[in-house]
């Protein structure tokens, strides 16, 4: 029953016969990376994915590893931007999502950014034709059945209600809960290219670009200063239930949100000028606001940083203030849900078990960290950490001089769990490094970026190959 890849059972329930099998809950970027590296080990899985049993309030296909908000992975640079060597790190373990996401990469400047469809078409294809893995289509609502002596709860920021309350109840922890915001996408042609025009900031090329990978719409002061202005009138959806005791993750702040704290903040995020140059006027932009392709065709851009949850018909009539979107036709207004994950620091170990249930290990977005890279690269070691117990392989954990180490560290002790907050790879989680130039003299910035990147990559390399050699043994 569980040998074929391809058997997609659903809405049935089961009783695996065996637990020796590796159960993981939720088709996401993290469980869908787990399920791959396990298998690859040689470990059976059973990836159960609940969609399109029971929806959610943001995906829209039934497809394993949707991208939801952005179909950015954000920076490919893997010497000066930690997201980048997150990406190299996790190509070197065999990822499937790093695999797959740059052969649907679509021109993105220095970004690794996807067509949404062929990538997570392309990821379901190989988990289901994985002669490891078997795919079962139905909720686990409530905790994983005492029998399942290994699983792996990946079902990211839109847990079912059930196993949220179930996890809940488990931990004894108050669920924390924080907002995460689409920014809408626009149909190619809709774009008035009189006023509008391509160019990567700084002309920069990237893995899949040329130097001319997004749509730029300049603004003058008034025009911003109109914009500003309208973003902060336009009518909100609100959500009083939740809304006053959760937080806005940083890196998905709704626009508007951005635009309340000051007349000048969007200038200096995303809609910053600088590196860009218009065209169609010889003053230089005050504002620009940025489109990033978003699917192989290059029929639709997504906004970039404009996530909103401003109602539908102030959407279309504030975006379409923009000089360039003044006929801009939507494929997909933006919108908000809430993210749910568990205080990691306080009710995981180091190897993403939970202390009050070792059987159950977490990863992706649940476990605190954000991003789709970071999300991934959590299922990568935990389904890794899976798949080394069953076989009964030690656990060799990351170097903390990784990117992946770092990250880990971060969400199971590094991070205070009184304060607990989602966060992104960034080189301030990489334990310091004194780097100094011929003179003596500490370096800073990109040199020391560069450093501690190389230094990852070379940790990285020993760390792989002493589990190669582990393995042969």
């Amino acid at each position: 029953m569980y040998g074929c890849g391809k058997q997609r059972l659903q809405g049935r329930k089961i009783k695996v016969m065996s637990n020796k099998k590796l159960h993981i809950i939720g088709g996401g970027l993290a469980g869908s990376e787990a399920a791959w590296q396990a298998a690859q080990m040689g470990v059976d899985v059973v990836l159960h994915e609940m969609r399109p049993v029971q929806k959610t309030n943001a995906h829209k296909t039934e497809q394993l590893a949707e991208l939801v908000c952005s179909n950015s992975f954000r920076s490919d640079d893997k010497y000066y931007n930690a997201v980048g060597l997150l990406h190299e790190e996790m190509r070197q373990c065999g990822s499937l999502i790093l695999r797959e996401g740059d052969k649907a990469a679509v021109p993105a400047g220095g970004a690794l950014a996807v067509d949404r469809e062929i990538f997570s078409g392309a990821v379901t294809k190989a988990l289901e034709e994985h002669p490891r893995i078997t795919i079962v289509r139905e909720e686990i609502a409530g905790l994983p059945p005492e029998d399942w002596e290994h699983v792996i709860i990946a079902t990211g920021p839109l847990t079912s209600d059930p196993l949220a309350k179930a996890i809940q109840e488990l931990t004894g922890e108050d669920e924390l809960s924080f907002f995460d915001a689409l920014a809408p996408i626009v149909h190619t042609d809709s774009i008035n290219f009189d006023k509008a025009w391509y160019q990567s900031r700084y002309d920069k090329e990237g893995p899949a670009g040329t130097g001319k990978d997004y749509i730029n719409c300049a603004m003058n002061k008034e025009e911003y200063e109109n914009f500003v202005q309208a973003l902060l009138d336009a009518p909100k959806t609100e959500f009083k239930e939740w809304e006053a005791t959760s937080h806005y993750f940083e890196g998905c702040m709704p626009i508007e949100v951005m635009a309340e704290r000051g007349p000048e903040t969007l200038r200096y995020g995303p809609m910053k000028p600088v590196g860009l140059t218009n065209p169609h006027a010889e003053e230089k932009p005050y504002a620009v606001v940025q489109l990033r392709q978003d699917n192989k065709m290059a029929t639709l851009y997504n906004i970039v940083g404009f996530q909103t949850k401003m109602k539908y018909g102030a959407q279309t009539e504030v975006f379409r203030t923009i000089p360039g979107l003044e006929d801009a036709v939507f494929a997909r207004l933006g919108g908000l849900h809430r993210n749910t994950f568990i205080n990691s620091p306080k009710l995981l170990d180091e190897n993403l078990k939970l202390k009050a249930q070792p059987r159950l290990r977490f990863a992706g977005q649940v476990t605190g960290c954000e991003g789709y890279v970071e999300s991934a690269s959590v299922g990568l070691m935990a389904g890794r950490f899976a798949a080394a117990e069953i076989l009964g392989h030690d656990i060799n954990m990351p170097p903390k001089t990784t990117a992946l180490g770092s990250l880990l560290n971060h969400i199971t002790e590094g991070a205070n769990a009184e304060t607990f907050q989602p966060m992104n790879i960034n080189f301030g989680l990489f334990p310091e490094m004194d780097v100094r130039n011929e003179r003596g003299k500490r370096v800073k910035g990109k040199e020391r970026k560069k450093a501690v990147a190389e230094r990852a990559l070379h940790d990285l390399e020993n760390w792989i190959n002493e589990q190669n050699r582990r393995k042969a043994a």
